[in-house]
C-alpha cells in the first residue's frame, strides 16, 4: 500500500469530528507489551485521533490504536502522532493521523462516528 500523502491545510479536516469516551488501548508500535482497553476521552475522525496521556510521544512515533466500537467490535489501527502540546500536570495532548488505514476500515469507523453524531444530536434536540 503506498504511504499516506500528508493532508493540507486545507484538506485537514477532510472528516468530520467527535469528542467521546471510548474504551480504548494505545501503544507505541514497538511495544510488545499488551495493554488493555481503559475509558478515555478521544477526539476522533476518519483521519485521525486526539487524546490526553500522561506519555510523551516524538512527532513520526507510529501508535497502536484500538478503540471498541458500540458494536462491540474492536478496532486496530496506526496512527503517526503529527505533534503534541504540553498540559499542566505533566500530561501531553497528542495529535495523530491514521496510516495505512483500508477504505474498509475507514468505512467502518465514519459509520461509527456517525452513529454518534447522531445520538449525540438526538439528545441535545429532543426535549
Amino acid at each position: 500500500m503506498p504511504p499516506d500523502p500528508q493532508p493540507s491545510a486545507r484538506d485537514r479536516r477532510h472528516y468530520f469530528r467527535i469528542t467521546t469516551v471510548l474504551p480504548v488501548s494505545i501503544q507505541l508500535q514497538t511495544d510488545i507489551a499488551k495493554c488493555g482497553l481503559a475509558e478515555k476521552s478521544v477526539n476522533l475522525s476518519a483521519g485521525g485521533i486526539g487524546f490526553v496521556t500522561d506519555t510523551a510521544h516524538r512527532s513520526g512515533d507510529i501508535l497502536v490504536i484500538t478503540l471498541l466500537l458500540q458494536e462491540h467490535v474492536l478496532f486496530t489501527a496506526q496512527a503517526e502522532v503529527l505533534r503534541q502540546d504540553s498540559l499542566p500536570s505533566q500530561t501531553y495532548r497528542v495529535h495523530a493521523r491514521f496510516i495505512r488505514m483500508s477504505e474498509h476500515d475507514r468505512e467502518l469507523l465514519i459509520g461509527h462516528i456517525m452513529r454518534l453524531q447522531r445520538a449525540h444530536l438526538h439528545e441535545h434536540y429532543s426535549a
